[in-house]
Formats: C-alpha cells, sequence, structure tokens
C-alpha cells in the first residue's frame, strides 16, 4: 500500500515537472516565474504577486460586454448571448482554479503584448495548463492571430471541446 502511495506521489509530481522541462520553462533561460494570483480580470487575464497582470498565452475568452471581438465566435455560430455567459463561466473558473494560488509562469516568445501585459502560460499547482483547461472546458477559443508553442495541442483541445459540446460549443 505504501508503495503505491508512493508511486502515485512520484508520478503526480513528475508529469507536471516533464511537462514544464517540455516548454523549456525549467532553464531559467527560458524564465519560469512564479507567484501566488491575486486577481482575476477576466477569463484570460489575472494578477500575480511580483509579476504583474498576465495575459493567457493563445486563449481568448469571450468578453462580458459586447465587443467588436464578438464577430469571430459569431461565424463560429456562438450567439452573442452564449459569449456573454461564457465569458462569465470563464471568470468563475479561472478563479476556483487559480486565485489566490502561487501558480508557475512558463513564457514563449514575446514576453509582453501591446498592452503591457505578460504573456505566459499559467501552471496550476497540480500542474495543468490553465490555458489548455479553458480550451477543455469551451471557456475559450484558441487565439489564431499569432504563433505559439503549443498552437497546434491548444487547436486539438478546442476541436474536441466543440466535438463533445462543451462550454460555449454546446449544440
Amino acid at each position: 500500500m505504501r508503495g503505491a502511495l508512493l508511486s502515485r506521489h512520484f508520478w503526480g509530481l513528475f508529469f507536471p515537472l516533464l511537462f514544464l522541462l517540455l516548454l523549456g520553462c525549467a532553464d531559467a533561460g527560458q524564465g519560469e516565474a512564479v507567484g501566488r494570483v491575486s486577481w482575476v480580470h477576466d477569463g484570460d487575464t489575472l494578477k500575480v504577486d511580483g509579476i504583474g497582470t498576465v495575459r493567457l498565452i493563445g486563449v481568448d475568452v469571450p468578453e462580458t460586454a459586447s465587443s467588436y471581438r464578438d464577430q469571430y465566435l459569431r461565424r463560429q455560430g456562438v450567439a452573442s448571448s452564449i459569449q456573454r455567459q461564457t465569458a462569465k463561466k470563464a471568470l468563475h473558473f479561472v478563479i476556483g482554479e487559480a486565485k489566490g494560488k502561487q501558480v508557475s509562469l512558463c513564457f514563449d516568445g514575446e514576453r509582453k503584448d501591446r498592452h503591457g501585459r505578460t504573456l505566459a502560460y499559467v501552471i496550476l499547482p497540480d500542474g495543468r495548463n490553465l490555458n489548455r483547461l479553458l480550451l477543455e472546458e469551451g471557456l475559450a477559443a484558441v487565439y489564431r492571430r499569432f504563433d505559439f508553442q503549443l498552437k497546434k495541442e491548444f487547436l486539438t483541445a478546442e476541436k474536441e471541446a466543440r466535438g463533445a459540446g462543451r462550454g460555449m460549443w454546446k449544440k
């Protein structure tokens, strides 16, 4: 029994560390940062103590108010009313998963966006990638405008959420 617990503990630590290594985050030169999430602005923007405002790389969560950005998802069959609901659900999801927790930030290419926000993958304490979780739950779409290291993986996650009818992709 004890051996099984140790084995589970080992694998529970091994996979998150492997993930960070694959992203290149374990190498200080690639720029892993750690901080506590003190505020969640919306589904894809957080405040991390010691870092500042962080924008999640590769995901686009609908806005809480109608905007020109609704057009892309409307073309994908997601009504504006569903986008508003999804924005609220994503906010609550991120609060539940990340607020008050120590997270790791992994960088990919550009460190800042045009608004001065830090661009990062947010890795939760259990090793899960928050950016990807939003896609898997159907609470975000892949941000296709820019290239990023995990784009192919993120497109697959979005496609699976659409196929399963999760979140905003509900049929």
